[in-house]
């Protein structure tokens, strides 16, 4: 592996500041849009007037080319350079800002929203693709373990921001904050971030990059989707997400024929990588979902305003961002598999125990199991990063980091549509029944949700009372089951790592190596 030069490596750590910085806001910007969607609802001039399908797609169109457009942005980093790709990313990120800023129409959002999106594709795979060109690999798993923790921390800060912005002004300041962050952020890359980049990059593989991009455009769409809807069997959800499981189906196929693959499918023979990479999607599948059914738990059973329920996620921030960089710790001593299998079967725990919640448990046990579920998500999170990373050589590191991102979104759309499809139906099955004193023509709508719900018992107004409770009682059922469907899979992700990630690292080995072994996997178009 070539030596890092001397003077980037003397500003690796502000370097990692950096990237941090750009992966925050494009992380945060994800989150951020829920709890604006009320205002934005509202008409105008306080908001847009948009509908409930106009502000699910000025949600969705964000994840749907973000996910869509990862990996290729990715492959295109080591082939061009990481910091030409990270610097359009960022500028096309804050122009998207900028003009979703002033959105003068809900459609006009939705696609500004989307422009966004597609600027966050490239910095996301870029801002880890340099991490691992600025750092020698026994640093790597540290700052891979900073950059983990300031994604835990994006996530859960952003319903934080957007509250403390609306509160002091109109719905558009969630997206020009950005623009000022965005500006500090592209004069510090200029100084500051090397470009790097394959040095032999081989042939393009267009027909494969082209594959990967439908496939997962169609995959997510499929996702969510079935999460709008609440129904998997829905056509058009089975025709877009079988169509896209079987384009990924043609890409898999055209790389293991291809003389000059985009990625090496080589790689997922190894059962550590394999495993890495599903723990990543399954760990995602849990935070995202934990964060969608718990922040209507907050809110509306509660009673907690936005920003109160986002204070609420806190302490998850704050022990991914402790304890990520220092994961690697029990990695050095215990191995991947130990630390990421207690990691599991923390979040796993944290998951079960909304299952045992009711409408008057204390809000420090709330806290408090924020708190481990956080510190579970970052022992794993960290190792099996660095295990993705670390198996490919540095100049394939736009791969990794590709690979890593788009099983994290996947995992994660997916953990916001089944879960929220679960919620949902349960939710609708305990409410029925009590929807007696609700006029006929509204009985459908009042039973999609629990929001539905209390806005038709609000306007019944003392008459509402009885159905308010009995709306809370239906969720708490609905959020009991989830959360053992969900535990039940952060279950069957801790047996996918405790059966194959590798364990405690042989005396005078890197924990980052221990699941290599002797035997490399040669990287995409090497030897060609």
């Amino acid at each position: 592996m070539p030596q890092i030069p001397k003077a980037v490596h003397r500003r690796r750590w502000a370097i990692l500041v950096v990237l941090m910085f750009s992966l925050l806001i494009v992380v945060l910007d994800n989150s951020i849009l829920n709890v604006a969607v009320k205002t934005i609802a509202s008409p105008a001039p306080t908001g847009l007037g948009a509908t409930q399908s106009e502000l699910e797609w000025a949600i969705n169109a964000y994840t749907l080319v973000f996910a869509g457009f990862l990996f290729t942005a990715g492959l295109l980093g080591d082939r061009i350079g990481r910091k030409k790709v990270l610097l359009f990313g960022i500028l096309l990120f804050g122009a998207g800002s900028a003009l979703a800023a002033m959105s003068g129409s809900p459609a006009q959002l939705i696609t500004w929203r989307a422009v966004m999106g597609f600027g966050a594709a490239f910095v996301m795979p870029a801002t880890l693709a340099v991490l691992m060109n600025v750092f020698e690999r026994e640093e790597q798993p540290r700052a891979i373990g900073i950059w983990a923790g300031s994604v835990g921390v994006a996530i859960a800060i952003g319903p934080i921001t957007g509250g403390l912005l609306l509160e002091h002004y109109w719905w558009g300041s969630i997206f020009l904050v950005n623009v000022p962050v965005v500006t500090v952020a592209l004069i510090a890359m200029m100084l500051l971030v090397p470009d790097s980049r394959d040095p032999n990059p081989g042939r393009t593989d267009p027909l494969g990059v082209a594959l990967s991009i439908v496939g997962l455009v169609l995959l997510v769409y499929g996702i969510i989707r079935g999460g709008q809807l609440a129904d998997f069997a829905d056509p058009l959800v089975l025709l877009s997400s079988l169509g896209g499981l079987l384009v990924l189906a043609g890409f898999v196929w055209h790389e293991k024929r291809s003389t000059h693959p985009a990625i090496d499918i080589a790689y997922f023979k190894e059962p550590s990588f394999a495993a890495a990479v599903a723990a990543i999607a399954l760990v995602f599948f849990a935070l995202m979902g934990v964060t969608f059914f718990s922040a209507f738990y907050m809110q509306s059973v509660r009673g907690l305003s936005a920003l109160q329920a986002g204070m609420m996620l806190l302490p998850l921030a704050a022990a991914q961002m402790f304890f990520a960089p220092r994961a690697r710790l029990l990695v050095d001593r215990f191995g991947a598999r130990a630390t990421c299998t207690a990691g599991m079967l923390l979040v796993a725990f944290g998951l079960a125990s909304f299952a045992l919640f009711d409408g008057t448990t204390p809000v420090w046990v709330l806290c408090l199991l924020f708190f481990v579920q956080g510190t579970g998500m970052a022992h794993v999170m960290t190792p099996v990063t660095v295990s993705v990373m670390q198996a490919l050589p540095r100049e394939k590191a736009g791969s990794g980091s590709a690979v890593n991102n788009t099983f994290r979104q996947v995992g994660g759309a997916l953990g916001v549509a089944v879960l929220g499809s679960v919620l949902s139906t349960v939710y609708r099955g305990a409410i029925e029944g009590h929807l007696a004193a609700v006029p006929a023509g509204a009985r459908q709508a009042a039973g999609e949700s629990i929001e539905a719900t209390l806005g038709i018992a609000d306007k019944l107004g003392p008459a509402g009372a009885p159905l308010i409770a009995s709306a809370n009682d239906a969720f708490l059922k609905a959020m009991h089951v989830t959360a053992v469907g969900s535990a039940t899979v952060a279950l069957v992700g801790t047996l996918v790592v405790a059966l194959f990630l590798p364990g405690r690292a042989p005396a005078g080995q890197g924990a980052g190596e221990s699941g290599r072994g002797d035997r490399p996997v040669r990287a995409a178009g090497a030897g060609r």
